[in-house]
């Protein structure tokens, strides 16, 4: 769908760039020029809304179609907004969702450009991932200078696919000219230390210096090995020259969209780059920027990691529920629908609401409404924030566009323009034991009633404190279907505990990542994945991507 797209100089010129500012990567999408950063350094900066939800079913709740509606709602109240969201991976395209551009009349677009290809962004990172990996492999094949232990190698491969048989292998079979043989194996280019590099880095010089600082492994005397021992930093800052340029696009109703990076929310910290939140915020009154899956993974990782680290702050939340998936949660995955079930589901909303309110930030509750939901199980989440003594907003964005967001948007911009005594804060700070970091994620945020530790990672999170990382962030690794490490818990459980199998070392992201129960970092394809449902006609039109 293009007719109704402006041409990308158009809409840049709408934000007051210049033609040096930017460079067209085709007629609808354009590269931000990093000059930008420090052009617009002095400008006042705009309002960040943060855009969460509740625990999804597998399909998703609309988050992002309500973050593209409420961006689109906020020009039609007359004032500047922009979206910034993340950049889709091939997994999930091929996998079970299909696509992660928004939906109906709330969408960013060229949807198919950005939803595939793109501007190249994941492949540069997938080919930089990989170039490193090689590089270490090639060093000990060629005599190991720097004495890595190959039986302590923490650097995987990558690749942007959902592909379970890449997880555990052996690699440098065949022969001494094939390399040395070891254990390996892949993660998914989301999960990827560089994506979570670039998408926290604030400059060419701290992508240096964040890629130089990649641990990739130990030495026999079991000192830290790091990427720029390898020599090739300065090769991976050619591969990922462009990538580290936000992507301008728009939404259907030409509202601008910055869509840059795409770190996953349960597996990796899951919001956009800090580069384009940055850009954003210098050029609208409201940003309006998606964090992934539930408030207990992309805003928690939020407020723990990104803030701390960007210095952008959030002014106000948005909590997006559905009937439907709360009535999932209160029937335990059964499918009943109806105002009883969706009064079963509360206690998962409720959680959420309360881990939001713990980070001091004012909340507005949207209810991305579908057409067969019955004004009966509407009336149940009403009455319930109503109770909590917080917004609701009925959300119709993806059949009307902006025009059914607009309720939502004046909800939201009068809780971000609030005067208030207090900032939004971390869960924790940073002078804490990493154990007792995660221990605070799994009581505070998931429920749990405590943390068990696998030996091997007590040992790894002894070893990265003991080599300078105690001060550094935690990432948590977890289903996006639970609170919990058992995907198949919904609701809001009780009388658990968490489970930590494992732990790595993200160096130079500048955080440790501990992994819940059986996640893994590289998803397989489900049963009859969404790659069944593509296709592409004899006169090039893209089918089964109409989101």
């Amino acid at each position: 769908m293009t007719d109704s797209l402006l041409p990308i100089r158009e809409i840049a010129e709408r934000l007051g760039l210049s033609d040096d500012d930017f460079d067209p990567y085709g007629k609808h999408t354009a590269k931000l020029n990093l000059g930008l950063l420090d052009k617009m350094a002095d400008r006042p900066k705009g309002k960040l809304i943060m855009v969460t939800a509740i625990t999804p079913t597998s399909y998703g709740e609309g988050k992002t179609v309500c973050a593209v509606g409420l961006a689109q709602a906020i020009c039609r109240h007359g004032r500047r907004g922009i979206i910034t969201s993340r950049e889709p991976s091939l997994g999930p395209i091929f996998g079970v969702k299909g696509g992660a551009t928004g939906g109906g009349k709330a969408r960013v677009v060229p949807s198919h450009l950005i939803n595939l290809h793109f501007t190249g962004d994941f492949h540069a990172i997938t080919s930089a991932h990989n170039l490193l990996a090689a590089a270490l492999d090639a060093h000990i094949h060629h005599g190991n200078a720097l004495d890595l232990d190959v039986n302590n190698i923490s650097w995987p491969r990558t690749l942007d696919m959902n592909d379970r048989s890449l997880r555990k292998l052996v690699s440098g079979i065949g022969g001494k000219a094939n390399g040395v043989p070891r254990e390996t194996g892949f993660v998914i280019t989301a999960a990827s230390e560089v994506m979570a590099i670039l998408a926290l880095a604030t400059s060419r010089a701290d992508l240096r210096t964040r890629l130089e600082n990649i641990v990739v492994g130990y030495d026999r005397s079991g000192g830290p090995v790091r990427a720029g021992q390898l020599g090739v930093t300065g090769a991976m800052m050619v591969v990922l020259a462009e990538a580290l340029k936000p992507n301008l696009v728009q939404t259907l109703e030409n509202t601008p969209a910055l869509v840059h990076t795409g770190p996953f929310g349960n597996i990796a910290h899951g919001t956009s780059s800090v580069i384009s939140q940055r850009i954003g915020l210098a050029l609208a009154d409201y940003v309006v920027n998606e964090s992934g899956f539930g408030a207990d993974l992309g805003a928690e990782k939020f407020f723990d990691i990104v803030m701390p680290m960007s210095g952008h702050v959030p002014s106000a939340a948005v909590l997006v529920a559905t009937a439907r998936a709360l009535a999932a949660h209160g029937s335990g995955g059964a499918g009943e629908t109806g105002p009883a079930a969706v009064e079963r589901g509360l206690p998962n909303l409720e959680r959420h609401l309360t881990n939001l309110r713990k980070f001091d930030l004012p909340v507005v509750v949207g209810v991305n409404r579908f057409p067969n939901d019955t004004d009966e199980e509407l009336a149940v989440i009403e009455s319930f924030c109503e109770r909590q003594g917080v917004e609701c907003s009925m959300v119709e964005v993806y059949q009307r566009g902006g025009e059914g967001g607009m309720d939502l948007a004046a909800k939201v911009m009068a809780a971000a323009d609030a005067p208030r005594e207090k900032q939004a804060k971390p869960l924790y700070e940073l002078d804490l034991p990493l154990e007792a970091k995660i221990e605070r994620i799994a009581t505070g945020i998931y429920g749990a009633d405590g943390v068990d530790f696998e030996p091997a990672a007590r040992r790894k999170l002894k070893k990265y404190s003991s080599i300078g990382f105690g001060g550094v962030p935690v990432c948590i690794a977890k289903p996006q279907s639970s609170f919990t490490d058992d995907p198949k818990a919904l609701n809001a459980p009780t009388g658990w505990r968490l489970t930590i199998s494992d732990v790595n070392l993200s160096a130079g992201a500048g955080f440790v990542v501990a992994i819940a129960g059986s996640m893994m970092l590289m998803p397989g394809l489900p049963a009859v994945p969404h790659a069944t449902k593509l296709d592409l006609t004899d006169d090039g039109r893209i089918l089964g991507m109409d989101w």
